[in-house]
């Protein structure tokens, strides 16, 4: 059975992550832990010539210290194909950069894993993707036309906007139903993003916490719940929100077994980034399978071809490792799913 020994990590800029919630940073410390190699790299160092991919990476070696947790050894231009994994992390925007990546990345997969598979990342955007699951969502409008959206919200009442390929918390409003502002943010949006909005029914019960549950390899694995500070409607850590500890509702534990076997179908593993899954149960709390960053962590056990990979079924062979809990629904966007070593 074949040893990995090689990680190359891409990813922002390492001197710019928040050690204390960054789940590539906790990931490739315990990569780091358990012997693994580290390579940093980030995404405008690809290049692709005769068929080959290559990136200028530097060896990286971390530390759980705050504000020396990172060295960097000399670049080096390496053939991707001869690393053993490329774990794929960078955070959005989801645009053509991204996208681009994404295809030069299946140039070496699955020879190289990468992880996640790079086509999957790039097929499933995380707000439109779940709409697979529409009956377990909110009510949920994806468009541009303001027309639509002030319909929207009128049917609806309280309704959250957020741009189609954010993340992060990043660009999300609640607007309530005699909010005067609405034209002016649609005229905000509309400059920003080329894209379509996204607005959802506005659920009340989010107060309570919006609850991520990560499934590997389509079986439970973990779960928390977050509270979002008293003055925001988000409940993002980094915005405030407080984590709490919880179970799984036996309506929770009956969208799992639904939704389990489609992503084990599709070979996604326990979603992170930066693509989300996220879903609602009919209590109104939230459940999410995801893709992106700047996550929660959570210890749980599980066997390490739950990455859904036959190359990795075959060469992996450590003990259970980490698994990245992402940011939820109706506060948090996406990148894509998230993975384990």
């Amino acid at each position: 059975m074949a040893k990995i020994t090689n990680v190359a990590v891409q990813m922002d800029h390492v001197a710019g992550i928040n050690i204390a919630g960054d789940s590539t940073f906790a990931m490739s410390l315990e990569a780091q832990a358990r012997g693994y190699r580290l390579f940093h790299y980030t995404p405008d160092r690809l290049s692709f010539r005769d068929n080959r991919l290559y990136a200028s990476v530097e060896p990286m070696v971390l530390r759980d210290v705050k504000g020396d947790h990172y060295e960097l050894g000399a670049p080096e231009r390496v053939d991707l194909a001869t690393m053993d994994v490329v774990l794929l992390r960078q955070d959005p925007p989801f645009d053509m950069a991204y996208i681009t990546a994404t295809h030069l990345l299946e140039r070496i997969h699955p020879k190289t894993l990468v992880v996640n598979d790079p086509a999957w990342v790039r097929n499933s955007p995380e707000k439109i993707f779940v709409t697979e699951f529409s009956d377990l969502m909110p009510k949920t409008l994806i468009t541009k036309d303001a027309a639509e959206i002030r319909r929207f919200r009128d049917e609806m009442g309280d309704i959250i906007l957020k741009p189609l390929y954010g993340n992060g918390g990043a660009g999300v409003f609640h607007s309530t139903r005699d909010d005067r502002n609405l034209s002016s943010l649609l005229e905000m949006f509309g400059q920003l993003f080329r894209e379509p909005f996204i607005a959802q029914q506005y659920l009340p019960d989010v107060r309570k916490g919006d609850k991520r549950i990560i499934l590997v390899d389509g079986e439970f694995a973990g779960a928390i719940n977050r509270v979002p500070a008293e003055h925001d409607s988000r409940s993002n850590m980094h915005v405030g929100g407080r984590a709490e500890a919880t179970e799984l509702t036996p309506r929770e534990q009956e969208i799992c077994a639904r939704i389990g076997p489609a992503l084990r179908g599709a070979r996604l593993p326990a979603r992170r980034h930066r693509c989300d899954r996220r879903l609602h149960d009919r209590d109104q709390r939230h459940v999410a399978h995801r893709h992106s960053r700047g996550q929660e962590v959570r210890r749980c056990r599980y066997s390490s071809p739950a990455l859904g990979c036959d190359r990795a079924q075959a060469r992996l062979s450590q003990p259970p490792m980490t698994v990245l809990v992402q940011r939820p629904s109706q506060t948090r966007s996406q990148r894509m799913p998230d993975y384990v070593l």
